[in-house]
């Protein structure tokens, strides 16, 4: 599994820890550090199920400052991802990637679900 997050993130750490309670194998990536390209994000996209705007961290303040709320209904899918691959912290986290599923944000009880 991989799992993107930004270490300083209180949901990124809950998320590590939930993962680690249950002992659960990964690899841990920086997501400022080491951002996720666009054809990551592509797949993750597709292989999510979700909308696009769930993969966008809309609390943050890079976000808020490029006024994304009101830009984003005028892109097209690929500006948008183009647009996520420009800086880790546009992405919601943390993303767990595994062979069937991703997830975004963490929820316990829909990481449970997901059967981890």
């Amino acid at each position: 599994m991989l799992f993107v997050q930004y270490p300083p993130c209180t949901t990124c750490q809950k998320a590590k820890r939930w993962l680690d309670e249950r002992g659960l194998s990964y690899t841990a990536r920086h997501i400022k550090e080491d951002r996720p390209t666009y054809e990551e994000l592509k797949t993750w996209y597709a292989r999510s199920g979700l909308p696009l705007k769930r993969f966008f961290n809309t609390s943050g303040l890079l976000y808020k400052s490029l006024q994304l709320k009101d830009k984003l209904p005028t892109m097209s899918e690929e500006e948008q991802l183009r647009l996520l691959a420009t800086d880790g912290m546009l992405v919601k986290r943390p993303i767990l990637v595994t062979d069937d599923k991703v997830l975004v944000g963490f929820r316990q009880a829909e990481w449970e679900q997901a059967g981890l």
